[in-house]
């Protein structure tokens, strides 16, 4: 996927593109997690749509869940919930900086044949 030290760097029009890329894999990633949030706090907790939805996206987002849940089940689920989701967004910005630290180190240690 990555060129390696012996190929010349990528044309910024590529290189756009592969953070473009990244950016959108990190997106559908977040949008993932927070479906199955939605769906966890829906059937465990019985909340509507929009609480589920409210809830998932404060945990995602690193806030903390609007309601406490009252279930043992629900418990649970927000507790790994809560876990999964801090894992989640560093591994949204991994992904999404991976593509400007590989070029930032392929420019240093490019290595031009002779």
């Amino acid at each position: 996927m990555y060129e390696s030290r012996y190929t010349r760097p990528i044309s910024l029009k590529k290189f756009y593109r592969r953070v473009f890329n990244h950016f959108v894999v990190s997106i559908m990633l977040i949008l993932v997690s927070l479906f199955l949030g939605m769906l966890g706090y829906h059937f465990f907790e019985n909340l509507s749509w929009i609480d589920s939805f409210i809830n998932a996206s404060m945990i995602l987002g690193g806030m903390g869940p609007l309601e406490n849940p009252q279930t043992d089940e629900g418990k649970i689920f927000a507790g790994i919930y809560a876990l999964y989701s801090g894992l989640v967004f560093l591994v949204a910005v991994g992904v999404i900086f991976a593509p400007v630290f590989h070029r930032m180190f392929h420019l240093f240690h490019w290595k031009e044949e002779k």
